[in-house]
C-alpha cells in the first residue's frame, strides 16, 4: 500500500476557528499527507471568518458554544446525519480523531461499525482544565471518559513519552505511538533577537525580559505566573514581564501582573523576533501534552523555566537547557529565574544547550511517523 491509497477522514473539535498549538499541528500534518498523495477530508466546527485558512478539504459540522464559560470554543454534535452521509460518500480507509468530544466519539463508533481502523491523537489535557474554573470535582469523571475513548481506537498517538506514561497510568491499554512535534527552524533562531524592538516596548538593554508565550487562558498557569512575578518583585530581582499572545484572560492577568508588557499576537518572523528577544521563557503550565512554545524558545536560544509536568519533562534538561520546578513551588520558580537572571555565564550555556537540543525537532520526521502508522493499520 502507498500513501496515495489512503483516504483519511480527520475529525477535529477546532481545526482553524481559534488558533492554538493543536490545530496548527493538525494543519501541518494534513499538508504533509497531501504532499505525499493521500486523500484527506476534515470534519470540524467552523466560524466565519476563521483564525486562519484551513489546509485541505474542510467540512463544517453543526456545533454549539462550549459550556462552562469557554464560548470561544465550539462543541460538535454526535456525528449528525449530514456529516455521516458525507463520510460514507468519501469512503475513508482511516479515521483519525483528535479530541474526545461528541463528534469524535461518533466518528469512532462509525469506524468500528464499518471495520475502518481508527487512530486518536492526544493534544490537550482536558481533564486538568476544570480545576481552573472551580469545578475540579468533575476531573475523575472526565478522566474516566477519556480513558474509555482512547481504549476504543486502534492506536493512540500522544506527542511525548510522558503523556504515553500518563495514559498507561489512567488505564489506557491501546497501542501507543509517539507523534512528536517540530519547529519552524527558519523562524525561531537567536539571530532574530532585537534590542530595538525591546526598547520600543520599554525594555532596557540591561533588563531581563521574563517571557510568556501562548493563549492567555487560565489553564496555562497564569495564576502561578503572576505569583512568581510578585515574588521576584519582593526579592528585588530586576526583570520585565513580556507577554506574547492574547486570549480571554488577558484583562485578569494584567491586573494580577501590573507592569507586564503585552505585545499581543505575533506570527511569522515577528513571532520569532519576539521570542528571541526574551531572556527567560517561563512556562508554569501543567496542561501541556508537548509544549511547542518550549521548543520554540529553546530554538531561539532562550533558557526555559517550566513546571515539572507532562511535556516539559521530555523537553527541558534540568540544569542544562533550563530548570524544572514542582508545579506549585512559587519560591522554586523565583529561585530558578533569579539564577538565570543573575548569572550571564549560566544563561549563555543554557542558551547554547537549548539550541542544540531543539535542532532535533523536525515536522517532516514527526508527521511521517503518523503517515507510517496509517499505512501499517491500512495494510493490516
Amino acid at each position: 500500500m502507498q500513501p496515495s491509497d489512503l483516504r483519511i477522514a480527520l475529525f477535529s473539535g477546532n481545526y482553524n476557528y481559534t488558533r492554538d498549538g493543536a490545530n496548527q499541528a493538525l494543519n501541518l500534518l494534513v499538508g504533509h499527507l497531501l504532499d505525499r498523495g493521500a486523500a484527506v477530508r476534515i470534519y470540524s466546527p467552523t466560524i466565519d471568518p476563521p483564525a486562519f485558512p484551513p489546509v485541505g478539504d474542510l467540512v463544517s459540522v453543526p456545533a454549539i458554544p462550549m459550556p462552562g464559560g469557554r464560548a470561544e470554543y465550539l462543541l460538535g454534535r454526535y456525528l449528525p446525519k449530514t456529516t455521516r452521509e458525507d463520510v460514507e460518500a468519501f469512503a475513508p480507509n482511516i479515521v483519525h480523531v483528535s479530541a474526545p468530544d461528541l463528534l469524535n466519539h461518533g466518528a469512532v463508533s462509525w469506524a468500528r461499525r464499518n471495520g475502518v481502523p481508527a487512530v486518536a491523537s492526544f493534544h490537550t489535557r482536558f481533564e486538568t482544565y476544570f480545576r481552573y474554573y472551580r469545578i475540579g470535582f468533575v476531573e475523575p469523571w472526565i478522566k474516566a471518559l477519556m480513558t474509555r475513548f482512547y481504549n476504543r481506537v486502534d492506536v493512540v498517538m500522544p506527542p511525548s513519552p510522558s503523556m504515553g506514561t500518563l495514559l498507561r497510568e489512567w488505564g489506557v491499554t491501546t497501542p501507543i505511538t509517539i507523534w512528536s512535534r517540530g519547529i519552524d527552524h527558519d523562524t525561531f533562531v537567536p539571530e532574530r533577537r532585537s534590542l530595538a524592538w525591546r526598547r520600543e516596548r520599554g525594555i532596557g538593554d540591561d533588563e531581563m525580559a521574563v517571557g510568556f508565550l501562548g493563549r492567555l487562558v487560565k489553564e496555562k498557569g497564569l495564576d502561578v505566573f503572576a505569583e512568581v512575578v510578585k515574588a521576584l518583585t519582593r526579592r528585588g530581582v530586576p526583570h520585565k514581564v513580556l507577554v506574547i499572545g492574547k486570549g480571554p484572560a488577558q484583562d485578569w492577568f494584567a491586573e494580577q501582573a501590573p507592569g507586564a508588557i503585552f505585545a499581543g499576537f505575533q506570527s511569522g518572523d515577528d513571532l520569532g523576533r519576539a521570542v528571541a528577544s526574551m531572556d527567560v521563557f517561563f512556562n508554569p503550565s501543567i496542561t501541556e501534552t508537548f509544549g511547542n512554545v518550549t521548543t520554540e524558545a529553546m530554538a531561539a536560544g532562550v533558557p526555559v523555566v517550566a513546571a515539572r509536568a507532562t511535556g516539559a519533562v521530555d523537553l527541558v534538561e534540568d540544569g542544562v537547557t533550563g530548570f524544572l520546578v514542582d508545579p506549585t513551588d512559587i519560591a522554586g520558580y523565583a529561585d530558578a529565574i533569579a539564577r538565570i537572571v543573575g548569572d550571564p555565564a549560566l544563561k549563555a550555556s543554557m542558551s547554547a544547550a537549548g539550541i542544540a537540543r531543539a535542532a532535533h525537532y523536525r515536522w517532516d520526521s514527526a508527521n511521517q511517523t503518523v503517515l507510517d502508522t496509517y499505512l501499517a493499520l491500512a495494510r493490516r
